[in-house]
């Protein structure tokens, strides 16, 4: 499966970004994409992952309720919108694929993306 981010960019506190994820490939094997961060000098952080066949999807305490993941299948695309931007929310965000199950766990994922810069400004 390859991995393709994009969408990342500077905004100003409480603003909004949309980040996409196309995928391509097989991914028949894929039990949920999810999108991880990370910031300088800290581990890379589970921020909201969507199962690829089924409805569930999973949040961070720090996000939910402002940012909302969710799949096309048909196209295999995974979409993050991400709305009342916060300082805290500026990292490189990553997204990925795993096959476990455990969607929260960076070491789990099988795949991932090149990564995309978010800027939030204060």
């Amino acid at each position: 499966v390859q991995l393709q981010a994009s969408g990342g960019g500077l905004v100003q506190t409480g603003g909004s970004l949309r980040l996409s994820c196309a995928a391509s490939g097989r991914t028949d094997s894929t039990f949920h994409f999810g999108w991880f961060r990370q910031a300088p000098g800290k581990e890379r952080e589970f921020v909201a992952a969507v199962r690829w066949r089924g409805s569930p999807t999973y949040y961070a305490n720090s996000v939910r309720g402002r940012f909302t993941i969710s799949r096309n299948n048909a196209q295999n695309t995974v979409t993050l919108q991400m709305n009342s931007l916060k300082p805290e929310d500026t990292a490189v965000y990553y997204c990925g694929s795993e096959s476990s199950g455990q969607y929260d766990l960076a070491a789990q994922y099988d795949y991932w993306g090149q990564g995309t810069q978010v800027t939030v400004s204060s």
